[in-house]
């Protein structure tokens, strides 16, 4: 419950920042939503109506006033609903994070444990070369290098667009790219340390195999750093998959809010961010929770 209510001033903080900045911006958004011909009387009435004749911590205000009752408001531009077109889009951007996460965990935890297990050999070299290589590839290029390949080429994947589950393939693989070489080299980290613990040592002199020194005393101690790491991974794809939905064609949250941004469309921005604010806090929560699962020292009074 102490979480959940750090929730509310985490989330008021990020939004009143945002809305300063975006208030600060060069433009009228009125003179924008103005036709060519429109007269200064018309400009001023249209920005009364929009609410932007007020200071801005009172349009702020008013604005969270409206989200407590539910009214996330429409776009200038498209005049739709707001929480509408986000209902849509999320599904297609929580299934990009889901999908990648799930794939970088299944992926990275058994390779950053055998490079932690054969530490200093060949398969190790590998390994950290693969990762060095696949981390300093900037995302869109794969992603376009993908679709060039296994789309235009070979025709195995569709190149952009959402439908079916075949769409879903060059996209996750694109975001989870980076995300498997960096957590295969945290996970080989954290389980190397753990590995000269003394409690290892000492669960090997009284004769366990291997497998169950590495699985029940090296790995578990070691997934409380890991499981850290794939949940800001899963945050960072809800808020920051712009290139790869971009390259795409894929129509989640990410590129509904850059096209906002680029028109001021402030009801969209504001939506937009105060929906990706709760589930990175919602994430952050569920991976502290976590840590009383994987190890029962931690205690959350």
């Amino acid at each position: 419950m102490k979480r959940v209510l750090m929730l509310i001033p985490t989330i008021i903080g990020i939004t009143l920042f945002i809305y300063l900045i975006m208030s600060f911006v060069p433009g009228d958004p009125a003179e924008l939503l103005s036709p060519p011909e429109a007269t200064a009387e018309e400009v001023e009435v249209l920005r009364a109506e929009l609410g932007l004749d007020k200071p801005v911590l009172v349009q702020y205000v008013n604005y969270m006033w409206d989200i407590l009752h539910g009214d996330f408001g429409v776009s200038w531009f498209t005049k739709q609903p707001v929480i509408d077109e986000i209902v849509n889009r999320m599904p297609y951007t929580l299934s990009l994070g889901v999908l990648s996460t799930l794939i970088a965990s299944i992926i990275s935890i058994p390779l950053g444990t055998l490079t932690a297990v054969k530490h200093n050999t060949l398969a190790d070299y590998i390994v950290t070369f693969l990762c060095l290589l696949f981390a300093a590839m900037p995302g869109f290029w794969l992603a376009i290098i993908l679709q060039i390949y296994l789309s235009l080429q070979t025709g195995w994947f569709p190149a952009y667009g959402m439908g079916t589950m075949r769409h879903f393939v060059l996209p996750v693989i694109a975001v989870c790219a980076a995300s498997v070489a960096t957590n295969i080299r945290s996970t080989r980290t954290w389980v190397l340390d753990v590995i000269r613990s003394d409690y290892v040592r000492t669960a090997r002199a009284k004769g366990a195999s291997e497998v169950v020194v590495i699985m029940k005393h090296a790995l578990r101690n070691a997934l409380l750093p890991i499981v850290t790491g794939f949940g800001s991974a899963f945050a960072g794809v809800l808020g920051g998959s712009v290139v790869i939905e971009t390259v795409f064609a894929i129509p989640g949250i990410s590129t509904y809010l850059t096209s906002a941004v680029k028109t001021r469309d402030m009801t969209i921005i504001m939506g937009c961010i105060l929906v990706i604010s709760v589930f990175v806090g919602v994430v952050n929560l569920l991976v502290d929770l976590m840590y009383s699962v994987i190890d029962p020292r931690v205690k959350y009074e």
